[in-house]
């Protein structure tokens, strides 16, 4: 039995990640202007003209723009909300992804047709929050990504005239949902009002300490950025609270939120490449599609996403422990079939016969590479490759170079990838 498919729901800093994400299968994307959402950096969407071409690009394609403005803002910015909004209202965004209740309250009292998404950032962890609001005249609530599959099938169950979306990969926070410190401590760049500069993240070591009073302590060294600055931390019943997480991959529960009836599954990542959006719209487009049609997953798909630059996966919150009829997913796929981005394909070159490749990662002639296309990914050994003088190369060194490929003009626009 067919089940129903839910929204792909996928993140845009510029207009070339919208248009990519389209084309390898999200259905719905999200993006928000620098200074009323959480990503202030990679942003383009600032510029009111940029919006206005992604709206209507979103538009003209059937499909579903999300203006994000999930900020807790304090008095200065609250004083130029509605001003600097209502241009972008004016281009009929299909709704905002919010959080603040006052804001939410300025938009519906000033935009009462304005549909409104309420924002991971509010931490909804149960059913009653959902119901309050719904009242409140919220008609999508993004849950907290700190709830299991259970949990947010009790909420499905208790809610069903209320949209819910969740997230199934990207980055995840420290702190519930993104209400995190560390920036502001560490830079004085606050994450809540859109200046993260995922502190959690840099490397840190951990040392032993003495024990005191309140029992065992470790200490952690910054080992980057602020090397000799030493920091205790300690854990309680939840976990600790310093050091960065694992991404989340979700992929093998798609089947089960679509079961549960979930409305959106969210990829997180508004700062990250194209080819992130790519690879990870193609690989959730494929296991959203099958889980619709009762097809188990493809374990081929977390090969994948190994490809793509991450800090190891986890499925977060979703699962306490993983069941034994799954287990395989976590090496089901085979380690050979990993790949890494390594450029671009940005022209045919008619008089040679050659594709113009902008190199991001370094790779060579005799390598094994996979050519990522909306229309189907290609597998291709490389056998010659050129530089601009068209002289024979072996190796393309890294970032900043060009070369030159024997590949089919329709590749142009294509991802490469190199398998390791």
């Amino acid at each position: 039995m067919s089940l129903r498919t839910p929204e792909l729901l996928a993140p845009a800093g510029s207009l070339t990640m919208l248009d990519t994400a389209f084309a390898y299968g999200a259905t719905a994307i999200y993006a928000g202007q620098p200074r009323y959402s959480l990503r202030v950096r990679n942003n383009d969407f600032g510029d009111i003209d940029v919006l206005a071409q992604g709206i209507a690009r979103t538009h003209a394609l059937g499909h579903r723009f999300f203006l994000v403005s999930n900020i807790y803002p304090h008095g200065a910015k609250l004083k130029t909300y509605l001003d600097d909004m209502a241009p972008a209202i004016a281009l009929k965004p299909d709704a905002m992804i919010m959080s603040d209740p006052g804001l939410i309250m300025l938009v519906r009292e000033t935009w009462p047709e304005m549909e409104i998404h309420l924002s991971v950032q509010a931490n909804t962890v149960n059913a009653a929050a959902v119901r309050f609001w719904k009242q409140a005249g919220i008609s999508r609530v993004i849950l907290s990504r700190e709830l299991s599959l259970d949990q947010i099938a009790e909420i499905r169950q208790a809610c069903p005239d209320t949209e819910l979306e969740v997230f199934i990969h990207g980055a995840l926070c420290i702190a519930y949902s993104g209400r995190c410190l560390l920036s502001g401590y560490f830079n004085h760049r606050d994450p809540n009002q859109g200046s993260c500069t995922n502190s959690c993240r840099w490397d840190f070591n951990v040392k032993p300490a003495t024990e005191d009073a309140s029992g065992d302590v470790y200490v952690i060294e910054e080992r980057e950025k602020r090397q000799g600055s030493y920091m205790p931390i300690e854990e309680d019943e939840h976990g600790t609270y310093i050091l960065n997480s694992k991404d989340l991959r979700a992929i093998e529960h798609v089947q089960r939120l679509v079961e549960i009836g979930i409305d959106s599954l969210k990829i997180e990542g508004r700062t990250k490449s194209p080819y992130y959006v790519a690879r990870t719209c193609q690989t959730y487009r494929q296991a959203i599609d099958d889980a619709a049609a009762g097809r188990g997953l493809d374990p081929a798909l977390l090969g994948q996403l190994e490809g793509l630059a991450n800090r190891g996966y986890t499925d977060g919150f979703y699962q306490r422990h993983t069941p034994a009829e799954t287990q395989n997913y976590l090496r089901g796929h085979s380690e050979s079939d990993r790949s890494q981005y390594v450029g671009d394909v940005v022209a045919y070159d008619a008089t040679r016969g050659l594709v113009e490749v902008n190199v991001k990662n370094k790779f060579g002639v005799g390598d094994r590479i996979e050519l990522i296309l909306p229309s189907g990914n290609r597998d291709i050994s490389i056998t010659q490759m050129e530089n601009a003088a068209g002289d024979a190369v072996e190796v393309a060194p890294g970032s900043g170079h060009r070369v030159w490929l024997p590949l089919p003009a329709e590749s142009v626009g294509a991802f490469v990838a190199r398998y390791v």
